[in-house]
């Protein structure tokens, strides 16, 4: 496969590239976003861009992807709504829409979360939901992840120090949620390994909500 992943230097999008890197069934993986991932591997590209809002001058290299793992996104907390939308559901649909002319094909996996949806009373839930509609909209195969919370294991650390410290913090009762509360928790590993065990099934989910991450990325 070849693959095109967003928010490589993210908690979840680096937990992601670990996998696709690890992954036989995997032959390029593509990091696409405003900095390079900081890591350097055979069968990875990094391809940066200033702004997921412009893409013209990049489209040549937008093709051909097999499958698309979206993992940007902005923080929840201490981002506007105006601008939490224009990330979430602007630039997400932008990027897919675009991907989709250019790769018919695709399947484009979106990290979404718990309880989204578009009639939500609480503003991120809302907007996630909204970005799922538009999403299973499009002419290609869309899936929708719905993580709660998401422990970093195998190294992984938040790009934000104040959330890296909580995580830090938090690791032993997240460990433990994890284990008791499989509906509720599961790791960067597992989300990274379900997003490919996904990738191979015929007829996947076009929702996977969070115990049936944890059962295909164990």
């Amino acid at each position: 496969m070849r693959t095109l992943l967003t928010g490589a230097t993210g908690l979840v999008g680096q937990g992601v590239l670990r996998e696709c890197l690890q992954d036989r069934r995997v032959s390029h993986v593509t990091a696409l976003g405003r900095h390079a991932s900081g890591h350097a591997h055979t069968k990875l590209d990094d391809l940066i861009t200033p702004d997921f809002a412009d893409l013209h001058a990049i489209a040549p290299r937008l093709h051909p992807y097999d499958a698309c793992l979206y993992c940007a996104g902005a923080p929840p907390i201490g981002t506007s709504e105006a601008e939490y939308r224009h990330v979430t559901l602007d630039l997400t649909t932008h990027v897919a829409r675009t991907l989709a002319r250019l790769n018919p094909a695709l399947t484009f996996i979106y990290i979404s979360g718990a309880h989204s949806n578009p009639d939500s009373k609480l503003m991120p839930l809302r907007i996630k939901g909204e970005t799922e509609r538009a999403l299973a909209a499009l002419p290609i195969r869309t899936i929708m992840l719905r993580p709660g919370g998401i422990q970093p294991v195998n190294g992984v650390t938040s790009p934000h120090t104040a959330l890296a410290l909580i995580y830090a913090v938090g690791a032993p009762f997240m460990g433990l949620g994890v284990r008791l509360m499989p509906s509720v928790m599961t790791t960067t590993e597992r989300v990274g390994r379900a997003m490919l065990q996904l990738l191979h099934q015929p007829d996947p989910p076009r929702i996977v909500e969070n115990a049936e991450i944890n059962r295909l990325g164990s």
